[in-house]
């Protein structure tokens, strides 16, 4: 069971360990991989059709992804398969068929975003893998493995990394939006004013905060102990979406917090609109 949050990798990491599981024929052949996003599984007997019949006579590998949206009869089904008896062997009966499973042939990994929606039953029959966050460092590695034969001014890439929010997918997309900038420049060195230049055009804000992250910031700024309701209508977004999308990461960076009396901006948060307002004075004043 992969555990981490969105772009950190952890299909990537379900792909690469299904490299290692080969099939007992001892010719280093790798077993067939099937990824199937749960969302898409309707019911237990779509994925015995698609996937356990289709390749009963194979060996495979089987990634869950997004587990924590998988329907109740296929989660059922999972508790039964995934309990295996002393032969790392199990059985499935259903209406239409007996399936029997053998997990020297057949391997089954799960990954999800959020752990806490997963069947604690289901959760308990496998191996947990908590991912860490990646360090601004390893961003910054990444970007650079992206762009390949690109050179970077001192420093540039650690600046580049704070903005991509520890999330892996994000140093790949910066990678090709700095691929096509310097394609267009006709140039294979990135300097502090190409960053400058690039972040203007695509409103790239320091720690990756985004529009919305800042308009909230922006309302918390003329208003002491702001309720969750009076966000959601000075923003026009829902409830929910400010609480999972919107305060986590700002309360992570200590820009705002929540207590028992209301939401309020952070002395961090209120020194960061200022160098916000301090940048877009100086962007007016060079244009």
């Amino acid at each position: 069971m992969f555990i981490a949050p969105k772009g950190c990798g952890k299909t990537h990491l379900a792909k690469a360990y299904k490299d290692l599981l080969f099939q007992k024929d001892d010719k280093g052949t790798v077993k067939r991989f099937i990824e199937l996003n749960c969302a898409t599984v309707k019911n237990i007997k779509q994925l015995c059709d698609t996937v356990f019949i289709r390749y009963m006579q194979e060996e495979y590998t089987v990634l869950f992804d997004e587990c924590h949206m998988m329907k109740d009869d296929v989660t059922a089904a999972l508790l039964t398969i995934c309990n295996p008896n002393p032969d790392n062997a199990n059985t499935l009966v259903t209406d239409e068929h007996r399936l029997n499973f053998d997990f020297s042939r057949q391997t089954f990994m799960f990954a999800t975003t959020e752990a806490h929606k997963v069947f604690h039953a289901l959760m308990d029959r496998c191996e947990r893998v908590d991912l860490e966050e990646y360090t601004h460092e390893e961003m910054g590695r990444i970007v650079a493995l992206n762009l390949k034969g690109v050179k970077f001014d001192n420093g540039l890439l650690a600046r580049i990394a704070s903005t991509l929010r520890s999330n892996a997918r994000k140093a790949q997309q910066m990678a090709g939006h700095i691929t096509n900038y310097l394609s267009f420049m006709r140039k294979k060195d990135f300097t502090y004013i190409d960053w400058e230049l690039l972040s203007d055009e695509l409103s790239i804000y320091p720690l990756g905060v985004n529009q919305n992250e800042l308009n909230v910031l922006r309302k918390l700024e003329g208003k002491t102990n702001a309720s969750l309701t009076y966000l959601s209508a000075a923003t026009n977004m829902s409830k929910c979406s400010l609480q999972k999308d919107i305060e986590l990461y700002l309360q992570k960076h200590d820009l705002m917090e929540i207590s028992t009396a209301g939401r309020n901006i952070t002395p961090r948060g209120k020194e960061f609109l200022k160098m916000m307002d301090t940048e877009s004075e100086e962007i007016k004043m060079a244009a």
